[in-house]
């Protein structure tokens, strides 16, 4: 349009832009309201969901009483395009990065829900956000009119040379994606390396896996490492497992006995104490006869890894205070000493001395005798 501008065109403008500006604080309000609500129900769906639409429609809103005031407007082509071409580049950026917030956030709740904790693997996340990024960047310059198809070639020359200097960094990239592709590690398990460290699994990241000791300490270990160790898993292929105190009585108990008292202890143990599993079977299993006692074995169960030492404590506690009131004796090792008196111990020189005395003796007395060897 050449026209000029009129009052009218400014007045429609205002409305529009008006109108744009109230329908996004209204709307805001309302999805906030959705957003209470949605905190109430146990699906984190709703959650994201809500979490999008007050990311987007508010901006959405706003950016469409901006193309309507410019539509009133008598503006020139070129300029129309323009201001176009903006609002849609930037309407373009909003839903880019709300898309990947969302993503992320729906690829992190999914990681926690199949963990069955509140671990992370970022890495995931990471990448989605990186993909959903990179698309929104080239939707943005294919709008913008700029071809994307030289940059993606110089992309594919460099990404090369980024991957000759990266390739640490890639390599601990690609070994994470491969263990918790693999399920080897989830955030959550309790696992054990050759070189000593254990540890509960936070995070894994890009780069490296976060372990948290018992002592709260955390541990950082290279993806390379960690894919290239020996490990042992306390949480798969199940989250329960069993452990084994060893035990002692003396060789005048009854053992018929002793296993019956014990195998109600581990069953009380096993019912009333928080971590032991109370489906567990008791197993009691006699394997020694030692210095000074009958040895066996006691099998206890546990929800996880480091319920095992309430367990063990409470066990050892009842199983003693038990076998005092049953008369069951627990020996401790025993010796015997045998002192002798120093003129009873024979020297070995004074010994021989004395036989060749003996010997030359007999030797006067009946003659001739063999020599001695």
């Amino acid at each position: 349009m050449n026209r000029a501008v009129t009052l009218h065109d400014l007045i429609l403008a205002g409305a529009a832009l008006a109108a744009g500006i109230v329908a996004a604080v209204l709307l805001r309000v309302v999805l906030r309201w959705l957003g209470k609500h949605a905190l109430k129900t146990r699906w984190s769906g709703d959650d994201i969901l809500v979490d999008a639409l007050r990311a987007v429609v508010p901006w959405a809103t706003v950016t469409g009483g901006l193309a309507a005031a410019a539509a009133a407007l008598p503006l020139t082509e070129t300029v129309g395009r323009t201001v176009n071409r903006t609002l849609t580049v930037l309407l373009i950026l909003v839903v880019t990065l709300t898309a990947a917030r969302v993503i992320t956030r729906g690829v992190r709740s999914f990681a926690q829900s199949r963990s069955g904790v509140a671990g992370s693997a970022t890495i995931f996340a990471n990448i989605t956000r990186i993909i959903v990024l990179a698309m929104g960047f080239l939707v943005v310059l294919q709008t913008l009119g700029i071809s994307i198809a030289p940059l993606l070639t110089a992309l594919g020359v460099g990404g090369l040379a980024v991957a000759l200097a990266l390739q640490d960094t890639l390599a601990n990239l690609f070994a994470g994606v491969h263990i918790l592709a693999s399920k080897t590690v989830q955030p959550g398990d309790y696992i054990r390396l050759s070189s000593g460290e254990e540890g509960y699994v936070v995070d894994v990241n890009w780069r490296n896996t976060v372990v948290r000791q018992l002592s709260n300490n955390l541990v950082i270990i290279p993806n390379t490492q960690l894919a290239g160790t020996n490990m042992t898993n306390f949480t798969r292929p199940e989250q329960k497992l069993t452990i084994l105190v060893q035990v002692g009585v003396g060789y005048d108990s009854d053992l018929e006995h002793v296993e019956r008292v014990t195998t109600e202890v581990v069953e009380s143990v096993m019912r009333d104490v928080d971590g032991g599993d109370p489906d567990h079977e008791p197993a009691v299993r006699f394997h020694t006869f030692g210095d000074s006692r009958i040895s066996f074995t006691v099998i206890l169960g546990v929800g996880e890894f480091s319920d095992q030492y309430r367990i063990k404590h409470e066990f050892i506690k009842r199983l003693h205070q038990r076998y005092r009131a049953e008369g069951i004796r627990i020996p401790s090792p025993a010796r015997t000493v045998a002192l002798q008196k120093p003129d009873e111990i024979a020297i070995p020189h004074q010994r021989d001395l004395s036989d060749q005395r003996d010997l030359s003796d007999r030797r006067d007395l009946s003659g001739p005798v063999p020599p001695v060897p």
